[in-house]
């Protein structure tokens, strides 16, 4: 099965659990506003995790969203990270199923920043959807 995370991060705690699913997965965490952060051929599974700024989410992530493909995402998987709502995760699966793309059911929330409890949280999330 293959597998991409994807992730946008200001303060580090979205980087850091895009990473532990990663690792997991056995893949590389790129942040959305990275050169190489577009899916170009087709996964099973997308990783994708943000988090709230200013009640919604960052614009680069928006713009993420909008190159989004279903022929090349056989589905999405969401993850977040805030210190005070987990609405990102909603306006994430929100913007996959627009493009028509299958969205996972569970989410991953780390309130905060991340401890390794919440890391091996995470890995667990990753091998529990690959």
């Amino acid at each position: 099965m293959t597998t991409a995370v994807r992730y946008y991060s200001r303060s580090g705690n979205t980087k850091a659990v895009a990473e532990a699913i990663a690792e997991a997965a056995g893949v590389q965490a790129i942040s959305v506003d990275a050169a190489d952060a577009a899916i170009n051929e087709p996964v099973d599974v997308l990783f994708l995790g943000g988090a709230l700024y200013k009640y919604g989410i960052d614009d680069h992530m928006k713009a993420y969203l909008e190159t989004l493909n279903k022929e090349m995402v056989g589905k999405v998987a969401v993850f977040s990270t805030s210190w005070f709502s987990k609405h990102a995760i909603d306006l994430i699966k929100n913007g996959a199923a627009e493009k028509g793309i299958e969205v996972v059911s569970d989410s991953l929330y780390v309130r905060g920043k991340p401890n390794d409890a919440q890391k091996a949280k995470a890995a667990e999330f990753a091998k529990k959807n690959i």
